[in-house]
């Protein structure tokens, strides 16, 4: 489940809240082990999803890097490539 939550600092343009949204949720997920909470975990697992968002939100703003931002389809294409290495998909 971690391996779909994906770096969001330092990217051009920023992380956008759904990108955040959807990396705490993951995140939220495995800690819980749930990919859907019960009815009586509801309002604990959501409040938990904009907790951990919120931190996001708080460190991707305080971080500082001198590194020029990354482009989003250049590391998607590496991210693919590395795919490709590793499971033999040829994409």
């Amino acid at each position: 489940m971690c391996r779909n939550i994906k770096t969001l600092f330092n990217f051009e343009p920023p992380a956008t809240e759904l990108e955040i949204r959807d990396a705490s949720l993951q995140f939220v997920r495995k800690l819980s082990g749930f990919s859907v909470p019960s009815k009586a975990n509801e309002a604990a697992f959501e409040r938990a999803v904009e907790e951990v968002a919120e931190a996001a939100r708080r460190l991707i703003r305080s971080m500082v890097t001198s590194a020029e931002p990354r482009n989003r389809e250049v590391e998607a294409a590496k991210a693919r490539e590395r795919s490709a290495e590793r499971f033999g998909t040829g994409r």
